[in-house]
């Protein structure tokens, strides 16, 4: 048994077949930490305007909170499709300007934070690399996930992902910008979307992303379901635009 599983609702373990040498975990808002209102106790987004010695003290008690083998590698998302790639000599230095990270060295702990956008997180059968994506509608639309896959050197069918916490179809309401921008890559995509008054539409991130993968070749893929926006344990940007972030993170043991 993985030693995350003894953990409550305040940490999501993911429920994948991974390696038992992979660990993953998401953070929630129910975590005790040190941001005040309305970042509410455990934010560890160092952008989105909470006090920096809050943030800090948050992310150290998040290493001991899950025994992590080292700080995570943080990056500075921009919703584009750039990709960090971690080896043993990375250094914990500012943060990359990327989206998605790769890493084939045991102990490297990759981050992404979200507040309504899709986390995904990948790993190769034997656990011998992993990745960790930022995906909202830009960086689905425009190829972070193609991308991330492309700097993986295992073949796609023994590849495994597991879609992390995001909002659901149900509470995502996007214009024609949105739906345009997907239904220009595939008319396929329509499926994706569904209308509410004139001009709008619910936008389903995880069947985006499922199809995205399928076009890869990779069709094992576990997790989705959550909705950011309705489930008070995380954060979420439509329902509260000032607000904190929680991380989704993937290492391996050695």
């Amino acid at each position: 048994m993985s030693p995350l599983a003894s953990f409550d609702d305040t940490i999501v373990v993911p429920d994948w077949p991974a390696s038992t040498r992979v660990r993953a975990a998401v953070t929630t808002r129910l975590v005790r930490g040190a941001s005040a209102s309305p970042f509410d106790a455990f934010n560890l987004g160092a952008q989105c305007g909470d006090d920096p010695a809050a943030v800090t003290a948050n992310r150290a008690a998040l290493v001991r909170l899950l025994g992590l083998p080292g700080e995570p590698r943080w990056l500075r998302q921009t919703h584009g499709t750039d990709v960090a790639v971690f080896g043993a000599a990375a250094t914990h230095s500012d943060p990359r300007d990327a989206d998605a990270s790769v890493a084939r060295v045991p102990g490297i702990v990759l981050a992404v934070l979200t507040a309504d956008c899709l986390p995904l997180l990948i790993c190769a059968d034997d656990g011998s690399e992993i990745a960790a994506i930022h995906a909202g509608w830009r960086g689905l639309a425009t190829g972070v996930i193609e991308r991330a896959v492309e700097r993986l050197d295992t073949s796609r069918e023994k590849l495994l992902v597991w879609l992390g916490p995001a909002i659901g179809a149900d509470s995502y309401e996007v214009g024609a910008e949105v739906r345009e921008a997907f239904f220009t890559l595939s008319e396929h995509n329509a499926d994706a979307f569904a209308p509410t008054r004139p001009g709008h539409w619910h936008c389903d991130l995880y069947a985006l992303a499922r199809r995205r993968l399928a076009a890869l070749g990779i069709t094992r893929v576990c997790g989705g379901g959550f909705d950011t926006y309705s489930d008070a344990r995380f954060y979420s940007y439509r329902r509260a635009a000032h607000t904190g972030r929680f991380a989704s993170l993937i290492w391996t043991t050695g």
